[in-house]
């Protein structure tokens, strides 16, 4: 899968910021894959976790975005996966330092608690900043069970 390929998947509650974000992603040049869910019908976060979640654990270099209202499920879920860092980020800075310091691949934004805004501002953020590395590789490496 090519770097400038997302991955995005998300719930009910994630369905109408999932769109707009799709748009700004396509918009600044990226492609898209969108993993669902494609209504506002009622379903289980982790049936989309899942698929986002492996398209990151088995294309090393990619990332990924999932949504759900609190960001609480979806990300634990995608964090059952080896070699997923799935981040809950509220504000820009969070996003950034999650890419900073902890080579976050995924970006899971809570959809309840957030404006459309915030998430753009989030996504633009999360895609532009590169891990620092140096001491931060070290404790990325102690992330997985073994």
């Amino acid at each position: 899968m090519q770097q400038n390929v997302i991955s995005i998947g998300c719930d009910h509650a994630g369905f109408e910021m999932k769109q707009t974000i799709i748009k700004h992603l396509q918009d600044k040049g990226f492609s898209v894959n969108d993993q669902g869910c494609f209504s506002n019908d009622s379903i289980d976060y982790a049936d989309y976790a899942h698929p986002v979640a492996t398209l990151v654990e088995n294309n090393p270099g990619t990332k990924g975005i999932l949504l759900c209202g609190s960001g609480n499920g979806i990300s634990m879920t995608a964090n059952k996966h080896q070699g997923v860092r799935s981040a809950l980020c509220w504000t820009k800075e969070i996003a950034e330092l999650a890419r900073q310091h902890n080579d976050a691949n995924i970006l899971t934004l809570p959809a309840r608690f957030i404006t459309e805004e915030e998430a753009l501002e989030m996504v633009d953020v999360f895609f532009s900043t590169e891990f620092e590395g140096g001491r931060h590789q070290n404790r990325i490496e102690k992330i997985p069970c073994k």
